[in-house]
């Protein structure tokens, strides 16, 4: 997984993404609500998501939803930053993440 530009964290490149990768992020309900959340307000901070589970899960969920392929994340200062990586996504697997979100709980 080559390392890019995003301060030493591994992210997959477009093309290593696979459909499984995708669903296997999406099939967990805390992942969409964090989707969900980065689709409503955008780039935002690891610990500002108040979910309510403890803060090693999130960073599970994080982990899990970058190798996925569905979020980018950066380093800003001393916070570790996420993106979705929706036009990305959108022309390797054309609504799928929609399809997904607007069909699961």
């Amino acid at each position: 997984m080559p390392l890019g530009r995003w301060s030493g964290i591994a992210h997959p490149e477009l093309d290593e993404i696979t459909v499984d990768d995708v669903l296997h992020a999406l099939a967990d309900p805390t992942r969409r609500a964090i989707i969900r959340l980065l689709q409503a307000e955008g780039d935002r901070p690891c610990g500002t998501f108040g979910l309510p589970v403890a803060a090693s899960t999130l960073s599970h969920h994080f982990r899990a939803l970058r190798k996925g392929g569905l979020i980018r994340q950066y380093d800003e200062g001393r916070q570790r930053m996420n993106t979705l990586r929706t036009a990305e996504l959108e022309k390797r697997f054309p609504g799928l993440v929609d399809a997904v979100l607007a069909n699961a709980g």
